[in-house]
Order: structure tokens, then C-alpha cells, then sequence
């Protein structure tokens, strides 16, 4: 599969099994509206390979840092598994550990915004499948994507950029690589599939996918408001 075709992947797949019940999630946020972010903060992912230092830019993309600080805020990020790791594109994750969580996201999409800046190494950017379909799913970019910038007319917003732990990220585990295939011989030696980890969450990616490297917690360290 080339690059260019695993760009459609670069999205959670909109389900129609959603949990339409949910009406909190844990940390007590409400995941009604988003809670206005600092002009610039800082986000420290503990993963399981070390801690991740992440600039939030809200110049670069509003919607999309206060997104980001709602998220954080409401522990949403805990335990994330990076389900998605391929050598020399992008390390993507964001599908909650836990499904309620997860289910109580995704249907409420964040406005769209331009590319201001590129998708160079160690941006982070929401996937996306189109016009307005971002919701909680982030990529670190692990090389220059500056394709990323346009692709599929609409492009690929960066919200931030990591400024201490690259290597962390270089080193999660990338043996599964691409999703799944549905059916077939192949599918227990490729990456898990999306919609599973939406029902199911970590209890499917432990059983199947042990190897995945994960976020234990992100929090914001620091923040600059005006």
C-alpha cells in the first residue's frame, strides 16, 4: 500500500454504533464544548517510552489547540494506545482507552480551520477524513510531510510541536504498521482495526496488538495566557 493511499486512513472511521447515552465522561468534563485554551501550553505525554514535550500553537489552529486542552483537561489522552505507527510517515493515536469515552468524542467534530503551518518533523496535527470530520485522533509527524499540507484538497492543520522527547516518539514500536486488512491470512500480522478499538477499546488492543507502545498520562505542565 502506498503512502499516498494510506492517507484515508488518517481518520476514525465514523461508526454507527454510538454510544448516544453517554452524557459525561470521566474526569467530570462534559464533552459539550470546549474549554477556551491559552494562547500557548504545554502538554507532557508520559508514554511508555518516555515523556513527550508538545508546544500547543494556538495561532496555528485555534479550534484545534482548544480542542486539545479539553481533552487533556477531562484525562482523555490516559492510557491511548499509539495504534497506528508507520516508519518514516507518522505515529497516530486517540481513540480512548476506554469505549464510552471514546463514543462520548467522536460525534462532535471540531470546526474547520487552514493550514498555517506545515507538517514538518514533530508537528502534531488531528486526522482527518474530510471536511469537517476532525474529533480527538492526533499524528506525530515523524519525518517532513509537507504533502499533508493539501492532501485530498483539504489538508491536515498541525496544532503544535513537540519541543523535548522526539526520540520517544521515533522509538514507539512500528511492527504492526497499517490497519488490518478485515479478512484474510494477513490480518493477525497487521495493525488493529479502528472501528474494534471504538467498541472494545484497550481490552482488544491488549489481546491482540501487546507490542503498542502507549500514552500513561498527558497533562498540561505549563501556560501563557494574555
Amino acid at each position: 500500500m502506498t503512502r499516498a493511499r494510506t492517507l484515508t486512513i488518517l481518520t476514525c472511521s465514523f461508526f454507527v454504533a454510538i454510544l448516544a447515552s453517554c452524557r459525561s465522561i470521566a474526569g467530570g468534563g462534559h464533552p459539550d464544548a470546549n474549554i477556551v485554551a491559552p494562547d500557548s501550553f504545554v502538554v507532557r505525554f508520559e508514554t511508555s517510552r518516555g515523556p513527550v514535550d508538545v508546544m500547543a500553537r494556538k495561532s496555528w489552529a485555534p479550534n484545534g489547540t482548544d480542542r486539545l486542552y479539553t481533552l487533556v483537561q477531562n484525562r482523555y489522552y490516559d492510557d491511548a494506545r499509539f495504534f497506528r505507527v508507520v516508519k518514516g510517515f507518522v505515529a497516530q493515536f486517540g481513540l480512548s482507552a476506554k469505549p464510552a469515552m471514546t463514543a462520548a468524542w467522536r460525534v462532535r467534530a471540531i470546526a474547520d480551520e487552514p493550514v498555517k503551518h506545515s507538517n514538518t518533523r514533530g508537528t502534531i496535527s488531528y486526522a482527518r477524513g474530510g471536511p469537517g470530520t476532525r474529533t480527538t485522533q492526533l499524528f506525530f509527524n515523524l519525518v517532513n510531510n509537507a504533502r499533508l499540507d493539501t492532501a485530498n484538497t483539504f489538508g491536515f492543520p498541525p496544532i503544535g510541536e513537540v519541543i523535548a522527547g522526539m526520540s520517544a516518539v521515533d522509538s514507539n514500536y512500528n511492527g504492526y504498521g497499517n490497519a488490518a486488512p478485515r479478512t484474510g491470512p494477513t490480518a493477525a500480522a497487521s495493525g488493529p482495526q479502528q472501528d474494534s478499538i471504538t467498541i472494545k477499546g484497550n481490552e482488544y488492543l491488549k489481546r491482540g496488538w501487546p507490542k503498542l507502545d502507549y500514552v500513561k498520562t498527558a497533562r498540561v505542565i505549563r501556560e501563557w495566557r494574555r
